[in-house]
């Protein structure tokens, strides 16, 4: 993309690797920005340039890391975000590719919060534009929280150029580990079955999960002798893979790929992920990964900042964007 000085790309300091492979796509640098830790554990988050009259994007995913939790995150992108505002930005659009919350989309029990919906309100109350995201664990869910225009991007076509080469001669399924991810798995499964020009089964796993407890081991499909890749939206503890990788290689697989846009590693995810059942777990590189050793052997990387850049140059531009969607 050609230098405009009438954009400007801004993250916090813990998405700086992301947000500037975002940068070297779209050809432009990254926008200057202070963070201040004050000592009673209060902050401040400021730019360093003029932001006035501008088109503003801001990359951000909210995940823990680097001593930083979810919340603590949100809470200074929250803070950017309204600063751009305070001082002139013209258009302010949160690319958020991993949004934290957007999984207690609805109440499942008496009382139960819906927490996308609540974080939704956080970020208009800000007066952000417009929110973009990739692979939320239910699009409709996402859209119908935010009042203000939503993108949502999905990292399908990357995870299908990727793996094209080592599926030519392959029988394939494409699963999903429960019935409420079978939507996904069928896009994927179609995109799939296009670039290769042949069928490809799918199937998926009966899963019930009750005070934190996974139960459920029946499987609808077509598996064996055939290459499986279970598809989600993240991984977080990695029982669910572990427990359909299980399963599908009880089936009969012949191997068995955990593919996922977001790797939200919890501690118990080093003994799931390294199990034999698994060949092969790729992800998307919306959050670094941190694992033992043994489950790091397994985890591929896929770059979807290029998909990332690709929208918000035509966001930019005033380009059509329905193309973009998933």
């Amino acid at each position: 993309m050609k230098r405009d000085d009438g954009l400007a790309l801004f993250c916090l300091n813990s998405g700086h690797h992301f947000a500037s492979q975002v940068a070297t796509h779209l050809g432009v640098p990254l926008s200057a920005h202070e963070e201040r830790d004050f000592e009673d554990g209060e902050h401040k988050t400021r730019p360093l340039e003029t932001v006035r009259n501008r088109d503003v994007f801001v990359v951000q995913s909210l995940h823990s890391s680097d001593g930083l939790s979810s919340n603590d995150k949100l809470v200074r992108l929250l803070f950017l975000l309204a600063g751009l505002r305070d001082n002139g930005a013209a258009r302010i659009t949160a690319v958020v590719p991993y949004l934290c919350y957007s999984r207690k989309d609805r109440r499942t029990k008496s009382r139960d919060p819906v927490n996308s919906r609540y974080i939704a309100q956080l970020f208009e109350a800000v007066s952000i534009d417009a929110m973009v995201t990739v692979d939320v664990h239910n699009r409709a869910a996402f859209e119908n929280a935010f009042r203000c225009p939503t993108l949502h991007l999905s990292a399908r076509d990357a995870f299908i150029d990727y793996l094209l080469p080592d599926l030519q001669d392959k029988p394939v399924t494409v699963a999903s580990p429960d019935v409420g991810g079978v939507k996904r798995a069928e896009l994927f499964r179609e995109a799939l079955e296009s670039r290769l020009e042949r069928p490809v089964g799918s199937a998926f796993m009966e899963k019930h999960r009750s005070r934190g407890e996974l139960s459920g081991s029946a499987v609808v499909g077509d598996i064996g002798n055939r290459t499986v890749l279970i598809l989600d939206d993240l991984i977080a503890g990695g029982g669910t893979m572990q427990r359909a990788a299980q399963a599908f290689k009880t089936q009969g697989a012949e191997a068995v790929i955990a593919l996922a846009t977001h790797g939200v590693f919890s501690q118990e995810a080093n003994d799931k992920l390294a199990s034999p059942v698994l060949s092969r777990v790729i992800l998307g590189n919306t959050i670094a990964p941190t694992l033992a050793a043994a489950a790091m052997k397994k985890i591929e990387l896929v770059n979807i900042t290029a998909g990332i850049a690709d929208t918000i140059a035509a966001l930019h531009t005033g380009r059509d964007v329905s193309d973009l969607e998933s």
